[in-house]
C-alpha cells in the first residue's frame, strides 16, 4: 500500500508539472500571436461582437415593427370611424387623402427600370482578382446613391429598394458589406425599382458618373450590374412613420 501512495503522489506531481508547462506554452503562444498580429485578434473579436449586436438589434427592430404595424392599423380604424361620426374629423381626413400619393403612402405600378447590383463573386479557383483590394469587390453606399440620384434625375415618380419605398425618411446606409435601410439590414444583391419612362431612366443612368465608375469596376472585377427596362414594375407604399422631427410647416 505505501508503494501505491508513492505512485499516486508521483502521478499527481507529474500532472501538476505538466499543467504548469502547458499554461506557460499557451501563454507564450498567445503573446507571440498578439505580437505578430498587432492586436488584430481583438479587432476580429470586436467585429464578431458587432455582427452579433447588429443581428440582435435587427430581431428587436422586427418585433417592434410588428407591434407598430398592429397599432397603426388600430389607429387607422379608429380614425376612419371617428371621421364617419365627427364632421370636423371627416373634413380633415378628406384634406389629407390627396397628399398620400405624393408622400409615397400608396403603392404604385407602371413602366420603369429595375437595377440590380451585387458584390463580386470568387473565381472558379475560389480566389478574387489578384490586383483587387477588398474595397474593389463590394457595392458601396456611393454606388447605391449614384443609382438613386440618376433615377430621380431621369424623372422617376416612385422608387423602391429591396422591399421598401424610398421616401424622405428612408435612405440607404452601408455597414461593411450589408445595407441598412429603414431600420432593416440587407445583403446583396441590391435591387432598385423605379417607375418612370424606361428610356429616360436608362439614359440618366448612362449619364451618371458614379454609375459609370461602378460599371467599369463591374467589368474589371466581376461585380454585378444590370438595368432592365420593363413595361410593368411595382413599388410598395411607404409604411413608416410620417411624423416630422425637425421640419415645421411655414
Amino acid at each position: 500500500m505505501p508503494s501505491d501512495d508513492r505512485h499516486t503522489r508521483t502521478t499527481s506531481l507529474v500532472w501538476q508539472v505538466l499543467t504548469v508547462v502547458v499554461c506557460l506554452v499557451v501563454g507564450m503562444l498567445l503573446a507571440t500571436t498578439r505580437q505578430f498580429s498587432h492586436g488584430d485578434e481583438i479587432r476580429r473579436s470586436d467585429t464578431t461582437r458587432l455582427s452579433s449586436l447588429v443581428r440582435s438589434a435587427q430581431v428587436s427592430a422586427d418585433d417592434a415593427e410588428t407591434i407598430r404595424d398592429d397599432l397603426a392599423e388600430r389607429v387607422d380604424e379608429l380614425r376612419n370611424t371617428a371621421g364617419t361620426v365627427d364632421a370636423d374629423v371627416g373634413d380633415a381626413l378628406a384634406q389629407t387623402r390627396p397628399l398620400t400619393a405624393p408622400a409615397g403612402m400608396t403603392a404604385e405600378s407602371g413602366p420603369g427600370v429595375v437595377v440590380t447590383m451585387t458584390d463580386a463573386p470568387r473565381g472558379p479557383d475560389g480566389r478574387y482578382a489578384s490586383d483587387a483590394s477588398p474595397d474593389d469587390l463590394v457595392v458601396h453606399q456611393q454606388d447605391v446613391q449614384s443609382v438613386l440620384n440618376a433615377l430621380w434625375a431621369g424623372g422617376a415618380t416612385a422608387i423602391a429598394m429591396q422591399d421598401q419605398r424610398i421616401a424622405s425618411r428612408v435612405a440607404p446606409r452601408c455597414i461593411g458589406n450589408t445595407l441598412l435601410l429603414g431600420g432593416r439590414t440587407y445583403s446583396p444583391p441590391y435591387v432598385v425599382t423605379a417607375i418612370g419612362d424606361p428610356t429616360e431612366l436608362t439614359a440618366s443612368l448612362d449619364r451618371e458618373p458614379g454609375v459609370t465608375v461602378f460599371r467599369q469596376y463591374a467589368l474589371r472585377y466581376g461585380l454585378g450590374y444590370t438595368a432592365d427596362a420593363s413595361e410593368q414594375v411595382d413599388v410598395p407604399a411607404y409604411d413608416g412613420s410620417i411624423r416630422m422631427q425637425y421640419a415645421q410647416p411655414g
